[in-house]
């Protein structure tokens, strides 16, 4: 399924007045962001997307805690205040959300605002599936899932791609990406719940 034909199916399922969230999710560097981005302009006016990055401690906190090396991992983030975020997204028209800033590593908070206008929403991240609480309490919250499957090696080439564009050396990248993305991007693949479709290689 491409995206203009998920966007039709979205189109088809969010025929009533009251807000349609879509998780997207997958591992690091499966498109998500490019995905999500890419639906919300198709859709048009109504639709936007809501990422979960902006959840991410902060690396201060993460530094405090011993877990700076394990940025990414299910438990550096803020996973009971995203949780209460969707369901309020779910009751109310008006809602602040955090934005994670890669080009300074760090979430501004309320730094965007979904409005009584943004009638369907576009959620990435990459624990919105995961079978772990509190991360499964999500699920139930969502009108359609959606699943990025990418194999391996293709992970491995955009993620090295991500990391020399933010100013990594190669042997900086590879050790990043085999010390951490890998490891996160594992427990997406082998922790999540399976969703409603499941793109592949997109």
């Amino acid at each position: 399924m491409n995206t203009e034909g998920l966007a039709k199916l979205i189109r088809a399922r969010a025929d009533s007045p009251s807000r349609f969230l879509v998780a997207l999710a997958g591992p690091p560097a499966s498109g998500k962001s490019t995905l999500a981005a890419e639906l919300a302009a198709t859709l048009g006016p109504g639709a936007r997307v809501v990422p979960m990055d902006g959840f991410h401690y902060d690396d201060t906190v993460l530094e405090a805690r011993g877990q700076r090396a394990l940025k990414g991992a299910p438990e550096t983030y803020d996973a009971a205040g995203f949780l209460h975020l969707i369901r309020r997204l779910r009751a109310e028209d008006e809602v602040a959300i955090p934005i994670f800033d890669r080009a300074l590593e760090l979430s501004r908070a309320a730094a965007d605002i979904v409005g009584p206008d943004d009638r369907i929403l576009i959620v990435e991240g990459n624990y919105l599936l995961l079978n772990r609480d509190p991360w499964r309490q999500l699920a139930p919250l969502f009108d359609l899932t959606v699943f990025l499957d990418v194999t391996e090696a293709d992970l491995i080439r955009r993620l090295t791609d991500r990391w020399r564009h933010h100013g990594k050396t190669d042997a900086a990248a590879q050790d990043w990406i085999t010390s951490n993305d890998l490891p996160n991007a594992l427990t997406v693949i082998n922790g999540s719940n399976k969703a409603e479709i499941t793109l592949h290689g997109h």
